[in-house]
């Protein structure tokens, strides 16, 4: 199980009505493909396989992307 540990540089947003994983990442991140880090970060809200928040969910949105992105992409590599 690959788990993103909490940093206090993360983020913290509640979500609204439309919002949708991979155009919080497009906010956050510029890109729309790293919704999965949003996805892996909140395991007790959000719904395994669903691009779709809960209205009113408190998330949490982790800023330091490069080492998460270096720890995924290793992982995938094996």
């Amino acid at each position: 199980m690959f788990v993103i540990p909490e940093n206090n540089t993360d983020i913290y947003v509640i979500t609204q009505s439309g919002d949708r994983l991979d155009s919080l990442a497009n906010q956050f991140y510029g890109d729309v493909t790293l919704y999965w880090i949003i996805s892996i970060s909140n395991p007790d809200t959000l719904d395994f396989g669903s691009i779709y928040p809960p209205v009113g969910a408190q998330l949490r949105i982790p800023t330091n992307i490069n080492g998460i992105v270096s720890r995924y992409n290793q992982l995938n590599a094996l």
